[in-house]
């Protein structure tokens, strides 16, 4: 063999090395699965899923609960030896999915060996037989949470339909607490004792929460959405107020909209996800002690949620509420112009909203009153937000500004009734979703 031709064998087996690496990498990429922050037991690579559906269709967000505290009275074991099944409403469906387990508010490693998702075939702890899916996590069954830190499954064919409520069910045998979970899911789950992951039917799941726990997302192959809004927001969003089971929360019914608009000229084909904590502030924690504040939450939350198109933000009314004196103004609004520039960041448009009434509200303080509608008034002045929503006039009494109408009031006055959430949703302008960050607020 000539030197020449020596050099084109070796220049030809390089560009198909090359090559080889590149479509590897595009395929790992394309649908930006794969483990984050998670040891999976038995497999240093991520070898390739059989169970990973076609790349057909976009990833985005069906549904999220952002992991908003540790769970009491599970520091010391965690859910050791018992099954947590948890319940959760698709707002748009697909042929694939995937979902995200946490243990950010985890002392110690989370060791999960069995995990499965099913379609619910009512609205309890029932599957329906045909559609349970083990889930595997970089090809194994065991995957390990370090503390702080939260992992995605592979993708798994399965079909999930728009409106469906899935069953996402973990086992965990050995102690691993505190439990990280949502506390206002305004959902009934269920666990049960052993390991009952692929159980159809719901028999053993004796013990109903209202917690979500460990699940904080789950993500759909589909053509019905072209990307994710993400609503960041307090109680008013967490939806503390809505009827239990029937999914009436505010974001639900814009998600409802969006689906029945979307696809026009003017409104973009969207999902929406639920980023909402109750008791939630925009520049400081909360109590719980570990309700993280929206400044030190929006990268996770917001940034690293699927296919993210547009963010909503309801925020600032616990900032005045939670303030011990008077709140200052100009620095809620200021800590909601810091988000505003995040997201611009990453070429994401922001609309936000003002903050609704609560006079009669054990909280309410006239000087409170005072920051509420200086905050507004900036809002509405254009220079916080890209757009803006006004919830404020929308759920306001006519006959008294300054608390919540009472058609729109659930009884605390401060959080809306379902009424009032479907209110919000309807004066919610669509099109404000369309388009990227303007270069210059």
């Amino acid at each position: 063999m000539t030197r020449r031709h020596g050099c084109a064998l070796l220049s030809a087996i390089i560009a198909v090395v090359v090559a080889v690496s590149a479509a590897i990498y595009a395929g790992v990429s394309a649908d930006g699965g794969g483990t984050r922050g998670g040891f999976v037991a038995g497999h240093p690579t991520t070898p390739h899923n059989t169970a990973a559906p076609a790349s057909t269709g976009t990833w985005a967000g069906s549904w999220s609960a952002s992991p908003s505290g540790a769970e009491p009275g599970t520091a010391t074991v965690g859910m050791a030896g018992r099954s947590v099944r948890n319940v959760v409403h698709a707002g748009i469906g697909g042929t694939g999915a995937r979902v995200t387990l946490s243990n950010l508010f985890g002392a110690q490693p989370l060791t999960l060996t069995h995990a499965s998702i099913a379609v619910a075939a009512s609205q309890g702890p029932d599957a329906l037989a045909d559609t349970m899916r083990r889930l595997t996590f970089g090809g194994a069954t065991t995957v390990v949470i370090p503390p702080g830190e939260q992992v995605v499954s592979d993708a798994v064919r399965i079909a999930l339909p728009q409106g469906s409520d899935v069953l996402v069910t973990t086992y965990s045998p050995t102690p691993s607490g505190p439990v990280t979970y949502h506390r206002h899911a305004r959902q009934i789950s269920y666990a049960a004792e052993g390991d009952r992951t692929e159980d159809v039917t719901g028999v053993a799941f004796t013990a109903p929460t209202r917690f979500w726990r460990y699940l904080t997302a789950l993500d759909v192959l589909s053509d019905e959405a072209s990307g994710t809004v993400v609503v960041l927001g307090d109680s008013i969003t967490d939806g503390i107020s809505s009827t239990v089971g029937a999914n009436h929360r505010w974001t639900d019914r814009l998600a409802a909209r969006l689906r029945a608009a979307g696809g026009s000229s003017a409104v973009p084909r969207y999902s929406v996800v639920n980023q909402g904590i109750s008791g939630n502030r925009v520049l400081r924690d909360s109590s719980p002690a570990d309700n993280p504040s929206a400044l030190s939450r929006f990268d996770r939350d917001v940034l690293g949620r699927t296919n993210v198109k547009a963010v909503v933000i309801d925020l600032g009314i616990n900032d005045i509420l939670r303030t011990p004196g008077r709140a200052d103004p100009n620095k809620i609004t200021a800590g909601l112009r810091t988000l505003v520039n995040d997201a611009h960041a990453r070429g994401l448009k922001v609309i936000g909203t003002t903050l609704t009434p609560f006079k009669d509200h054990h909280g309410y303080r006239a000087d409170r009153e005072q920051v509420r509608q200086a905050v507004n008034a900036r809002i509405r002045a254009g220079t916080v937000y890209d757009a803006v929503v006004d919830f404020d006039k929308a759920l306001r009494d006519p006959y008294d500004p300054r608390r919540l109408r009472p058609g729109y009031d659930s009884g605390d006055h401060l959080h809306p009734s379902d009424r009032g959430f479907q209110r919000m949703a309807e004066v919610f302008d669509l099109t404000s979703l369309k388009g990227a960050a303007p270069a210059q607020l």
